[in-house]
């Protein structure tokens, strides 16, 4: 059993004993915290919470657990119910709400789950209050609201407000989607995709859509990482049924990855870059990423001579970024699309709908748009080391060796090579080094990694 407690939020497998492993106790615990965060910190007299939920099995046990507590602190709550995290974002702000908890573990598999905590803004807590709420979880000096006091729960549900909120941005054409009459696959790993991704893609004029796993039952199918590994079914569909486009999101909705009409991914690297181009040609700017995306969106944003900016790992840091830069466009490289215009969070909603526009009004097919992009190539490796070795100092011996060339030190060390680059992350729970490259090639990235590993390794034995 796990259960991992961390400044984005606090994750782990169903049951166990408290403490090893997300049980009601320990829902009560972190939920009584962010009450008492929340209570101290907003500026909003109306004290209201969003919730909202993926439709993975221990997701209506967890849903019960939240809402009780909440009442208990003294706010109200507005339940949402079955909705992606894009969607409960969007409610927190419409809802003029003081936070919102989404009740979603991701891509992570069925016996996870976790409490992914929400600002006024619906966006997700940074570092600073994230460790104020885990404080608080640890101290326990929790005050509940009396009688008088309790909160009350209002039913809601989000998702028609999300997708009229989709097909209201100016950079969405459904008349060019109509006119393509595209045939779309989507599969939606049986959590809530599987009921506002069809309905999204019904609302743009979507010719026809393939379902794939869109029961949202919460036993899924297959390992719900929209990574090519996990997405055989879909890819032999494409071909089968010959789709214009395949989709496929994870259990909340907010990693897009595209599949080719000839069932070959588009690479979720790239679904930021194309989108970017997109929203590049019609509104010129600056762009985000994190540190661990490729770089062919920088290579767009000069193109479209914008400025390019790498923020540290994590959806917060780029959301801060894209804020302090005014960007237009951000995101992550794993299927991450963050446009400003909407909201400030990852949504495969608006990915999907400025993809299939871009798609639309570029009469390519998605294989001949994904060769017109910089082709790079990135590999994920580790370096695992013995818990005595002093992983800081390692990687400040590596930023040395290397410092002939351009470092971003922010969020561990990266090296920016001519043409490819590597960049090392300690991990936060274990003594490895993650170590991510990226070139023109998947040989090229392999072997620029293996050099550096190779110095990482005498580092670690002198």
């Amino acid at each position: 059993m796990s259960l991992i407690k961390s400044i984005s939020g606090i994750r782990g497998t169903i049951g166990g004993s408290v403490g090893d492993g997300l049980n009601p106790l320990d829902a009560v615990k972190f939920v009584s915290a962010y009450a008492q965060f929340i209570r101290k910190t907003t500026k909003i007299e109306t004290l209201k919470i969003v919730v909202g939920r993926d439709a993975r099995i221990s997701g209506a046990m967890m849903e019960h657990l939240v809402v009780g507590t909440l009442i208990g602190s003294g706010f109200d709550v507005v339940n949402i119910g079955l909705a992606t995290t894009p969607t409960t974002e969007i409610a927190v702000a419409n809802e003029k709400a003081c936070g919102g908890i989404i009740l979603t573990a991701s891509h992570n598999p069925r016996q996870w789950n976790a409490l992914k905590l929400l600002n006024e803004k619906g966006e997700f807590l940074n570092a600073a209050e994230g460790a104020e709420v885990l404080k608080i979880a640890e101290d326990e000096n929790f005050v509940y609201a009396d009688v008088d006091h309790l909160g009350k729960v209002y039913q809601d549900n989000y998702m028609a407000f999300h997708i009229k909120s989709v097909l209201d941005l100016k950079l969405v054409d459904v008349d060019a989607i109509k006119k393509a009459k595209f045939k779309v696959a989507v599969d939606a790993v049986n959590s809530v995709g599987g009921i506002i991704i069809p309905e999204l893609l019904y609302a743009l004029g979507v010719k026809e859509v393939l379902k794939l796993h869109c029961n949202p039952h919460g036993n899924f199918a297959h390992n719900p990482e929209p990574i090519p590994q996990n997405l055989h079914e879909i890819s032999n569909l494409m071909k089968s049924c010959k789709a214009d486009v395949g989709f496929v999101v994870d259990p909340d909705v907010d990693r897009l990855a595209i599949v080719c009409e000839d069932g070959e991914m588009f690479n979720e690297e790239y679904t930021l870059v194309a989108v970017a181009d997109y929203v590049l040609q019609h509104t010129p700017g600056n762009t985000v990423s994190n540190l661990s995306s490729s770089r062919a969106l920088r290579d767009v944003t000069l193109k479209h001579g914008g400025t390019y900016t790498a923020a540290a790992v994590g959806e917060v840091n780029v959301v801060e970024k894209i804020k302090a830069t005014n960007a237009v466009i951000g995101g992550e490289g794993n299927g991450g699309v963050i446009y400003p215009e909407s909201h400030c969070g990852r949504d495969a909603l608006v990915g999907i709908a400025l993809f299939l526009t871009h798609l639309a009004k570029s009469k390519k097919t998605v294989s001949e748009l994904k060769a017109s992009y910089p082709q790079y190539f990135i590999a994920k490796q580790k370096v695992e080391l013995t818990p005595e070795i002093d992983v800081d100092k390692i990687l400040l011996a590596v930023k040395e060796k290397f410092s002939a060339y351009d470092i971003t030190d922010i969020d561990g060390v990266k090296i920016d090579f001519p043409d490819k680059w590597v960049h090392l992350r300690k991990s936060n729970t274990e003594p490895i080094i993650r170590v991510y490259s990226e070139a023109h090639s998947m040989e090229e990235a392999q072997k620029v990694a293996a050099e550096v590993m190779v110095v990482i390794y005498a580092l670690a034995k002198s």
